[in-house]
């Protein structure tokens, strides 16, 4: 592809956008890219995979062909062929969350691509369409996980009274008491054997945790500050506080996930209350 070729492809995509109505990062969700990603190709320092304008174009409802500038390719306004409705979010995004339902009920290797198509009333092709291989379904898997916990976390502190109800609030969060957070666990923990296997997996998993242990630890910092939290150790490194708490918060939520499967065993109750002791012993003695 020519640099002028590159540099239409990276406008029409810059129209979807627009015409989506929506932020260039929220797109980026939709379409399961990485944000930077979409930066760097829509500024024409990197070139969009066949994949990622499949993604574009069924999110934002245009001609793939238009996107390459084919001769005669359907303009991006025209209606869909058939009238049929488009899943929730976008085909991309129906695959992706139903990748990972599938994964937290039998395991990323127990699951086909064309168990996926079924799940989403489609073909293998389509699936392969989007995603070509099993390991760009499963890094979009994993960020599709940490984009929804993300936005989890953010909701849930909304409206915390202050700092330490912030960080109650964030423990609360991780403890798996309902079905659906043990659903979420269970991905987690499957995802986790794969990171120590795939680059891309590993590298989205380092800077997933780097940035949810500088949640905990602004958290943390910030109670300090306001006299909220005061520290056994009054030279306490916030850093090193908040890796030992979510260390405790990972290691916890495998012994209850293994009880709860297995009977007996450590309650999501013992797993609250060993938080709540390590954070007073540490921050409030």
């Amino acid at each position: 592809m020519q640099p002028e070729q590159r540099d239409d492809v990276a406008e029409r995509v810059r129209k979807v956008i627009a015409d989506a109505g929506v932020t260039q990062r929220e797109f980026a969700r939709r379409i399961v890219m990485d944000p930077s990603k979409l930066s760097r190709s829509l500024s024409g320092t990197r070139r969009f995979t066949a994949a990622e304008l499949a993604r574009v174009a069924a999110t934002g409802g245009v001609d793939a062909g238009w996107l390459l500038g084919t001769p005669d390719a359907a303009p991006p306004a025209r209606p869909r062929r058939g009238g049929a409705p488009l899943p929730e979010g976008g085909r991309p995004l129906q695959i992706v969350r139903e990748t990972v339902r599938l994964i937290a009920e039998h395991g990323f290797h127990a699951v086909r691509v064309q168990d996926i198509a079924a799940a989403c009333d489609t073909s293998s092709a389509a699936i392969h369409y989007h995603f070509p291989g099993r390991d760009d379904l499963l890094e979009a898997a994993v960020r599709w996980c940490i984009d929804e916990d993300t936005a989890r976390r953010a909701a849930r502190v909304a409206d915390a009274a202050d700092t330490a109800d912030e960080l109650r609030q964030l423990i609360e969060l991780q403890i798996p008491r309902t079905a659906r957070q043990r659903w979420q666990w269970s991905v987690w923990l499957d995802l986790w054997a794969e990171a120590a296997r795939s680059t891309a997996v590993g590298r989205l998993h380092t800077d997933y945790y780097r940035q949810w242990r500088a949640t905990v630890a602004d958290v943390i910092r910030r109670g300090i500050a306001e006299g909220v939290f005061r520290p056994a150790d009054p030279d306490a490194d916030p850093e090193a506080v908040a890796l030992r708490l979510t260390a405790l918060i990972d290691g916890l939520a495998a012994q209850v996930l293994a009880s709860v499967s297995g009977g007996g065993g450590t309650s999501p109750d013992d797993m609250h209350g060993a938080l709540v002791a390590y954070v007073d012993a540490t921050l409030l003695p």
